[in-house]
């Protein structure tokens, strides 16, 4: 039992709001980022004790299915989530299972410990990607998910990170980050680079911007689909391109095998996660922090249940 110190607030949970979420049941308590205080222990639960610092980790696979079997548990075909399909942290507390709970040290504040979650999708994402050192890579979207992407990018020797965003604020904060060169405009980017760019990465999920970005890919080069466009939502790529430029077009979809990383990666120092962390609210607020994330405002906005 984790008595929740933080839990962040993602697009998921405004799909789940408005009922838009597919696997969700209802009712439930949402929310999927969070970290907190072991205050109690089921039976036979060892490695932890009441008072330990966790992160935890939402995914919650069959183990027995087709893709679990050959190591894609997040492609698991009974697919559930804490948080997506069973009650998770947007409550004074919630129960997790003991392998879930990630320690965390002192030095990380439970904000900062709930942005995990998160980080540990843009890590899968990036071994998917599977870039090469001195990898040219645009980013687009400056969102909480592409700001995590240009901290790990830069983090594994990238030549150069370009970023695009309407927000200039939130291109400001990808500047102060190490981005290489923001912009409004994705196709200025081709007086920069006018081959391309080894990686790009679209964490916006519009269609149509999708569409820009793979225009964007150096030949031999890779785009990554990372953003969640809509299920019915279709794109007009050129197979002839893909076919004689030899570009790679992936997608990344949440965890796999990527949580411990993250764990250390915020642990460590490695990743600055003050950088993306704007509002907290209360419990009772938590309709008003849904609204403030649909209106785009801020960064990662979190609810703090407990105060």
């Amino acid at each position: 039992m984790v008595k929740v110190g933080a839990c962040g607030i993602c697009g998921t949970d405004l799909h789940i709001a408005d009922g838009e979420f597919p696997p969700t049941p209802y009712p439930i308590v949402p929310g999927h980022e969070f970290a907190g205080e072991v205050v109690a222990l089921g039976s036979g639960v060892s490695g932890l004790s009441e008072g330990t610092r966790v992160a935890v980790d939402p995914s919650l696979y069959c183990g027995h299915c087709r893709f679990c079997r050959v190591g894609k548990g997040n492609l698991c075909e009974n697919w559930d989530a804490i948080g997506d399909t069973v009650s998770g942290g947007f409550a004074e507390y919630v129960a997790v299972p003991a392998a879930n709970a990630y320690t965390v040290p002192e030095t990380v504040s439970y904000r900062q410990a709930a942005l995990i979650e998160p980080l540990s999708c843009a890590v899968h994402g990036m071994h998917v990607l599977s870039p090469r050192m001195g990898d040219s890579f645009l980013i687009v979207g400056a969102g909480t998910m592409g700001l995590m992407l240009l901290q790990l990018a830069l983090r594994g020797n990238a030549s150069k990170v370009a970023v695009a965003d309407l927000s200039e604020e939130r291109l400001a904060r990808a500047k102060r980050l190490g981005a290489t060169s923001t912009t409004t405009d994705v196709t200025r980017l081709r007086e920069e680079e006018d081959l391309g760019y080894d990686c790009v990465i679209d964490a916006t999920g519009v269609p149509r911007v999708i569409e820009t970005a793979f225009d964007m890919v150096k030949r031999g080069g890779k785009l990554l689909v990372f953003g969640v466009a809509p299920a019915e939502a279709r794109v007009s790529l050129s197979p002839f391109r893909i076919y004689n430029d030899e570009i790679t077009v992936v997608g990344s979809m949440a965890i796999l095998h990527s949580y411990a990383p993250a764990v250390d990666l915020i642990s460590t120092g490695a990743f600055d996660a003050e950088a993306l962390l704007t509002e907290t609210m209360l419990l009772d607020e938590y309709p008003a922090a849904l609204d403030m994330v649909r209106r785009g405002e801020g960064l990662k906005t979190q609810v703090l249940p407990n105060g």
